[in-house]
């Protein structure tokens, strides 16, 4: 049965339908565009590095600066319809390259510096454009559903990917993604959504964003716990491949099936969230989230003894983590699309990527510099011992009494 809202609001179901479809795009262009790098470039470990880091750069660069550029400039559909074209028409050229023999990791380089680049502008839109289009009694429903969305495209699309490359080629493969912009901006298209004023530039326009986060306690509480969650994730993701394999012994087959139980928890976590926020309150779930995302990971390091009982664990450590990180997600999500105001909702954006994404990279050095240092299974009990922590910043904070809602958006005091 279509969900309610999908059924009753027009303009939310064209943007749900596209960004589904740009999900999947996505995870086949996770699973093709290293391959892309390794298997027709014959790139090393360095050139992926450089190669991932292209990707994540463009956040730590520009996200403030195209924050504040749309705030001041409005049209936030017009900017993401474009980051679509634009993220389409770079992608193409890598299949079209290696079928001229002209495809170099140069190449590989510059397109994930310039996609990145158009990224940041389509999500520092994104928020303005959904609370256009959702009233805010119905924020959890409708994230429900986007979040949800992503779960599946995790669920199938690297698999689609996998297919794809084996088929056509890796180069070939992110054809899809190329396609999946395109379907994302033609939905885009179809939307007539009314967005709210802009502002005009003013003293501090571009550090607004981040004055109002640390001066709203909800956001600021929020944001320390994310950002102690996301540093210590990348700690443990940067040594959890090569702990599973050389240490627990999990062959690579294995292995991804164990990494598919947090797409399925994910999706079980898409379902419920909206059940536990009614249950319990938007505050007390989001508190749960932040709990429930980094601690199914402590049976990690904790595996031990017969072969089955080492899987069992880290299915479980995988699948509970998909289910935490959904509660998280569609939570803090609502609550910010609740708080920021209009006026600054692009620059809030910006100033979270910059938070977010800088300590991502961050920790996946630190946890090489600690692995190669202390021990990989040391490092990996810092890890999500020191994840878990992440929840004590939301514990003084109004977030634990935060039963609904707020009715209207936080203003700077």
């Amino acid at each position: 049965m279509t969900p309610r809202l999908l059924r009753e609001n027009r303009d939310f179901r064209h943007f749900w339908t596209g960004q589904a479809i740009s999900l999947v795009g996505d995870q086949v262009a996770v699973i093709a565009l290293p391959l892309a790098a390794i298997l027709a470039l014959d790139a090393g470990a360095a050139q992926m590095g450089y190669l991932t880091a292209a990707a994540l750069v463009p956040n730590l660069l520009f996200s403030l600066h195209l924050g504040a550029w749309v705030d001041r400039r409005g049209r936030r559909r017009q900017a993401m319809i474009v980051a679509d074209l634009g993220r389409a028409a770079l992608v193409a050229t890598i299949p079209v390259a290696y079928a001229l023999g002209a495809l170099t990791i140069e190449h590989l380089y510059a397109v994930a510096f310039a996609s990145g680049t158009l990224s940041v502008l389509f999500w520092v839109s994104y928020s303005t454009l959904f609370v256009s289009v959702v009233p805010r009694e119905r924020y959890v429903e409708a994230n429900q559903l986007l979040h949800g969305s992503r779960a599946l495209s995790n669920v199938g699309g690297p698999s689609l990917g996998g297919l794809l490359v084996q088929v056509l080629s890796a180069p070939a493969a992110l054809v899809a993604d190329a396609l999946s912009y395109v379907a994302s901006a033609f939905f885009l298209r179809r939307m007539s959504p009314v967005e709210p004023p802009t502002e005009e530039r003013a003293s501090g326009h571009l550090v607004a964003g981040v004055r109002f986060i640390w001066r709203t306690a909800i956001l600021r509480a929020s944001l320390l716990a994310l950002a102690t969650i996301n540093f210590f994730n990348f700690v443990f993701f940067a040594l959890f491949v090569l702990y599973a394999t050389r240490e627990l012994g999990i062959r690579p087959g294995t292995l991804g099936l164990v990494i598919g139980a947090g797409a399925v928890g994910a999706v079980l976590g898409s379902i419920v969230v909206g059940r536990i926020v009614r249950r319990i309150g938007i505050g007390p779930a989001l508190v749960l989230g932040c709990f429930a995302f980094p601690a199914p990971l402590v049976l990690v390091p904790l595996a031990a003894g017969p072969h089955p009982l080492v899987l069992a664990m880290l299915v479980a450590a995988e699948f509970g983590s998909g289910f935490g990180v959904m509660v998280l997600d569609v939570t803090a999500g609502s609550l910010q699309q609740a708080v920021v105001p209009d006026r600054l909702r692009a620059r809030f954006a910006g100033a979270h990527m910059v938070v977010n994404y800088g300590v991502r990279p961050l920790g996946a050095l630190v946890g090489g510099l600690l692995g190669s240092t202390i021990g990989v299974h040391e490092t990996l009990w810092i890890a999500t011992l020191g994840a878990v922590a992440g929840v004590l910043f939301l514990l003084p904070s109004p977030l634990p009494r935060l039963r609904d809602l707020p009715r209207e958006p936080a203003w700077e005091t």
